[in-house]
């Protein structure tokens, strides 16, 4: 199993964001800054889950658990379910991804324990 710290951030809500991943598991640590492009918080926290989920189906890897800090993103993936129009095709999007995986969850993790996929997408604001 591959444990997968995603985080997504704003300079500004909206701004230029950024999407940090950090995965871990059989030996292998990877770590990846994405830029986003000019978009508000909600969204790049998102688009850092639809990244992370990319990268793991191009590795092969079958059996992924998101950790990630954000309650919008957790709970909605959990609910299948998103009330604003503006995620809707987004939330759409990752649960067909999920479909891919044979096992995928996804965990709620405070914002202490997820400092490093922070790093990383901060770093990744700098990048746009």
């Amino acid at each position: 199993m591959f444990e997968v710290y995603i985080d997504g951030a704003s300079a500004g809500n909206p701004g230029f964001s950024g999407a940090g991943i950090f995965i871990k598991g059989n030996k292998v640590v990877e770590e990846y800054s994405i830029p986003l492009g000019y978009m508000n918080n909600h969204q790049a926290e998102f688009h850092a889950l639809i990244h992370a989920l990319e990268i793991c189906h191009s590795k092969k890897y079958s059996v992924v658990s998101i950790r990630t800090d954000s309650k919008i993103v957790c709970d909605s993936i959990e609910k299948k379910f998103v009330k604003r129009d503006e995620f809707k095709p987004l939330l759409q999007k990752i649960l067909t991804m999920i479909e891919s995986f044979d096992l995928f969850f996804i965990k709620w993790i405070p914002e202490k324990k997820n400092l490093h996929a922070d790093r990383l997408a901060r770093a990744a604001i700098h990048k746009n």
